[in-house]
C-alpha cells in the first residue's frame, strides 16, 4: 500500500507492508478528518479547585510551608526533586495554606494535589 503523509508541509510517498491480520490504527483517519467521538462517562477524581499541583512526576525534597501558614502569590512552598534537579513550587496567589498532601521524601505524579491553598 503506498501512502502520501505531510510532515512539516513537506509531502513524503511511503510504502506500507499490510499484514494478513488487519489492525486499526487509532489516530490515523483516511479521507482528513476525525469520526465524531461521543464524551467519555468515566468518572474523574482530580484536585480541587484550591490545590496547588505537582507540574511533573518526582519526589517531594523539601516542604517550606506549614498548614495555617498565611502565604504570598509567588511564594516559594515546597521543592520537588526530579532525575537530580530541583524544581521550586510556588503559589499562584496569596492565602491560608489549609492542608498538606505531602511530605519531605514522598514521590509525586504530575498533576497530583501537593497542597491546599485558601
Amino acid at each position: 500500500m503506498k501512502l502520501k503523509v505531510t510532515v512539516n508541509g513537506i509531502a513524503y510517498s511511503v510504502d506500507v507492508e499490510v499484514e494478513e491480520e488487519q489492525r486499526q490504527l487509532g489516530s490515523i483517519v483516511f479521507g482528513g478528518s476525525p469520526k465524531n467521538l461521543e464524551p467519555s462517562n468515566a468518572k474523574v477524581s482530580g484536585a480541587s479547585l484550591n490545590a496547588v499541583v505537582a507540574p511533573l512526576a518526582g519526589s517531594v525534597f523539601k516542604v517550606l510551608v506549614a498548614e495555617g501558614d498565611q502565604i504570598e502569590e509567588g511564594q516559594a512552598l515546597l521543592i520537588l526533586e526530579a532525575m537530580k534537579m530541583e524544581t521550586e513550587i510556588t503559589a499562584p496567589n496569596a492565602g491560608t495554606v489549609t492542608h498538606l498532601h505531602v511530605a519531605p521524601g514522598d514521590p509525586v505524579q504530575g498533576g497530583q494535589a501537593l497542597l491546599e491553598i485558601e
